[in-house]
């Protein structure tokens, strides 16, 4: 059995808050948050959010500087992201909704960055 760090168990606690903050950011938006933390054989999607017939499919990142937040997401981390929602769609959509992957960025002193429909694949 692997123990973890304490530097990852902190990682881990940040990402939860992480995490926490943004589904209330999105409630504050008009977003109703279906689900958290889901996990596939693909990957794992954040924050699983409806708003009207869109659901979205979000990954939230946090970071400790607003310089960071700039790396925090590439295209192979969106792509699992895209690859668990699209496991997961038949769960939370129905016909006539519209689908798509967001990214919420996290750092201490600025306002939550949201990129909408951040994977075209």
């Amino acid at each position: 059995m692997s123990r973890s760090t304490p530097q990852r168990r902190t990682a881990e606690a940040a990402g939860r808050r992480g995490e926490r903050l943004a589904g209330w950011w999105l409630r504050l938006k008009g977003w109703s948050i279906l689900d958290r933390r889901v996990r596939t054989p693909a990957g794992e999607v954040d924050l699983v959010a409806r708003k009207g017939n869109l659901v979205a499919f979000v990954e939230v990142k946090t970071r400790r500087t607003v310089a960071e937040l700039d790396h925090a997401i590439d295209e192979r981390r969106l792509a699992r992201v895209a690859a668990a929602a699209e496991v997961l769609m038949p769960r939370y959509a129905g016909p006539g909704d519209d689908i798509r992957v967001d990214v919420i960025l996290l750092a201490p002193g600025t306002r939550p960055r949201h990129i909408e429909n951040a994977w075209i694949g």
